[in-house]
């Protein structure tokens, strides 16, 4: 699957592969460790990272250069220039990345340093420490989750599960979810529909919001609970016709024909869920743990929102993947590979870390750091104590190293609407999508070799 080490890596090649998601304009991909470095310090050398907005704050950069000795550069992250930094042979020395679908991309175009040997030396990220979600930074040539370590997740999230406002529950006379039992999506969907309300003809409150963070991923982890595989072996094909894929292509596409949340037919006039959910116009919200960070702050809010389990299919297998698992990758034509791990060290396992771990924006991915997860307040109780039941039933939901999440996503937002508008059927929708998919995933099979 890998290339040959030293095979030259085309513009073309890697353009080729993402032409869909970049022609859409997609430019980004959402007891404590020892403080003890590898003994790289990397002082005094400059190390350039490319991000989003946020993801390394500037005050951090200062700390760094204090800490540690290393100068910090900041590049905004964009998939177009990122490809022409990797093909020039001039990358940034690490780079953000979400591991649910990025790790098998660039891993499988072998532009992306294995890890393992930095993780065997490092005093500060110890393996046995490491949260499970990291193995969505693995990839062995074939499977996502397992083989060398190609990065790590900043924090996390089981992104099937949800929040729920209780007033709007209580309004429309409906049980509360249980904290511990899943509800099927059968009956998700049901309650949305019993949530929503309308006026003249709009939507003035979602009942529920489950677009996932991609459709391609939200379908992917979908048809695994209804205990199938959105992929063949070899994550070479896609087949929803397939009857878990199916099952899961059948209930988002009902989900959107009713107009009970969120879709392509019915935009949210915020563009996400957080505005909406914290004015009182969602009463579900598909938003992980995350979105406590969001909530707490609201004393309001926090007191009538609660966290539940993700849903399965009846008859379905218990499945609470991350879809996200955001973090950092080293190219492995970095320049200044020691200084960048150190870089990595620090974020990953230091004061960042820390910082991250006590907001309640994500789970640690270090296990040793979910002590400072915020427990302070009822709900922030109330809410740790259901993500950790959840954490029993996390599992690697693997994706394909053949293109990209928002490539996949763009032919889906192509094709899918006609269906949402009743304009063609599942079957026919599913038998549209095998098409354009697979051929998309043909041509990146032929060029990964």
């Amino acid at each position: 699957m890998r290339p040959h080490a030293g095979a030259p890596l085309s513009r073309r090649r890697f353009l080729s592969l993402s032409a869909a998601g970049a022609a859409t304009g997609a430019a980004a991909l959402s007891g404590c460790a020892m403080q003890v470095s590898s003994g790289v310090s990397g002082s005094g050398e400059t190390v350039t990272v490319m991000v989003n907005s946020g993801d390394i704050l500037p005050e951090q950069v200062q700390q760094a250069k204090k800490d540690l000795g290393i100068k910090i550069v900041l590049v905004k992250y964009d998939i177009t220039k990122l490809i022409a930094m990797l093909t020039s042979g001039n990358p940034p020395d690490l780079v953000r990345g979400v591991g649910a679908v990025d790790s098998p991309f660039f891993a499988a175009r072998d532009v992306a340093e294995e890890l393992d040997p930095y993780f065997a030396r490092s005093g500060v990220l110890k393996v046995d420490d490491l949260d499970p979600v990291n193995d969505l930074w693995r990839f062995d040539g074939r499977t996502q989750g397992k083989g060398p370590r190609y990065g790590m997740a900043k924090d996390f999230s089981q992104d099937s599960m949800y929040w729920y406002n209780t007033s709007a529950f209580d309004k429309a006379g409906v049980d509360h979810p249980s904290e511990t039992e899943p509800v099927t999506y059968e009956e998700w969907q049901e309650t949305a529909k019993r949530l929503v309300q309308r006026k003249s003809g709009q939507t003035t409150v979602f009942g529920g919001s489950y677009g996932g963070l991609t459709r391609s991923t939200l379908l992917t982890t979908m048809t695994a609970s209804a205990g199938g595989s959105l992929f063949n072996d070899d994550f070479s094909r896609v087949d929803f016709t397939a009857p878990e894929a199916r099952k899961a292509l059948a209930w988002y596409i009902d989900y959107c024909k009713t107009k009970v949340g969120p879709s392509l037919i019915q935009p949210d006039p915020n563009g996400w869920d957080g505005p909406t959910y914290q004015a009182g116009r969602l009463a579900m919200s598909n938003s992980g743990y995350w979105m406590g960070g969001m909530i707490y702050p609201d004393k309001k809010l926090a007191e009538v929102s609660r966290l539940a389990p993700a849903p399965l299919f009846a008859g379905g297998t218990r499945i609470s993947a991350c879809q996200g698992g955001t973090g950092l990758w080293m190219p492995k034509k970095a320049k200044n590979k020691d200084a960048a791990w150190r870089v990595f060290e620090w974020f990953f396992g230091e004061e960042p870390a820390k910082a991250r771990a006590g907001g309640g924006w994500g789970i640690p991915s270090l296990k040793s750091m979910r002590s400072l997860m915020p427990a302070q307040e009822d709900a922030q109780k109330r809410a740790l104590k259901v993500q950790e039941n959840e954490l029993k039933h996390f599992s690697v939901v693997s994706f394909t190293p053949y293109t990209r999440a928002d490539a996949l996503d763009a032919l889906f937002n192509q094709i899918a609407p006609a269906a949402m508008n009743g304009q063609i059927s599942v079957d026919t929708l599913a038998g549209r999508l095998n098409s354009a998919i697979n051929e998309q995933l043909k041509r990146g099979k032929e060029q990964v070799g």
